[in-house]
């Protein structure tokens, strides 16, 4: 067997930033372009991919290999194993043909990424595989671009939290940084809203939907959400 035949794909992890096509480095253009195949996530079986829509500017997909892999929003331990055994063995697939994969996901691979339980199980399953990751730019990089509140500055310590329902861990989040953005928020907006109250924090967090995406929000007023649905793609920013 030839050192070509014997050669495996590389696993790439493209970050292509929040939303706004134009914040993807040049890095990660490059790769897509030249990666023979581009996975990209999703929700759901014939579901648009938040991350594709961006990847589709800048390549023509009828010239490459795409796979869609579908993440299921469950917490189902048994069906979520499934899920990933499947989206593990149809990378590895080309991997083993020796084609890079491209796996595009919004903001920043190596945070809250799919991309993350992806590479671990293709190096437990697959060490041989060489996994590549390209920074990408985050929502969170994002939100203080645009609300034009720097995160930290000098000795100040900023923390990224995921949202949830544990009111004393919420609260003490925010006590313990002079920043922190919390994601997920959606959920919990209603509990949050209690503990920047309790706080007397309200004027000092903002909240943004999908930032930088044609579809952005931004409410620097939070007490306008109480009691709002909004999306998944939701954060808050709270600089004290």
């Amino acid at each position: 067997m030839t050192d070509a035949e014997n050669r495996l794909g590389t696993l790439y992890g493209l970050g292509v930033g929040p939303g706004d096509p134009e914040l993807i480095t040049v890095k990660a253009f490059r790769i897509m372009k030249e990666s023979p195949v581009i996975a990209y996530p999703r929700k759901k079986m014939g579901a648009k991919s938040y991350a594709l829509t961006i990847a589709e500017l800048y390549v023509n997909t009828q010239e490459k290999e795409m796979i869609g892999l579908t993440f299921p929003m469950t917490k189902d331990r048994e069906a979520l194993e499934k899920q990933w055994d499947k989206t593990v063995r149809a990378v590895w697939e080309h991997l083993s043909q020796g084609k890079d994969v491209a796996f595009v996901t919004e903001g920043d691979p190596m945070i809250y990424s799919t991309y993350i339980h992806l590479m671990r199980l293709m190096q437990e399953r697959h060490p041989e595989v060489r996994s590549v990751a390209v920074p990408g730019i985050s929502s969170v990089n994002a939100s203080a671009a645009r609300l034009g509140v720097p995160l930290a500055d000098g000795d100040e310590q900023v923390a990224i939290v995921p949202a949830t329902d544990d009111y004393d861990a919420m609260r003490k989040a925010i006590e313990e940084h002079d920043c922190v953005v919390f994601i997920k928020v959606a959920k919990v907006i209603d509990l949050m809203l209690s503990v920047l109250r309790d706080l007397r924090l309200v004027g000092k967090a903002s909240v943004l939907t999908k930032v930088t995406s044609p579809e952005e929000s931004i409410w620097r007023n939070v007490e306008e959400l109480q009691g709002r649905e909004l999306e998944y793609l939701t954060l808050m920013v709270v600089r004290k």
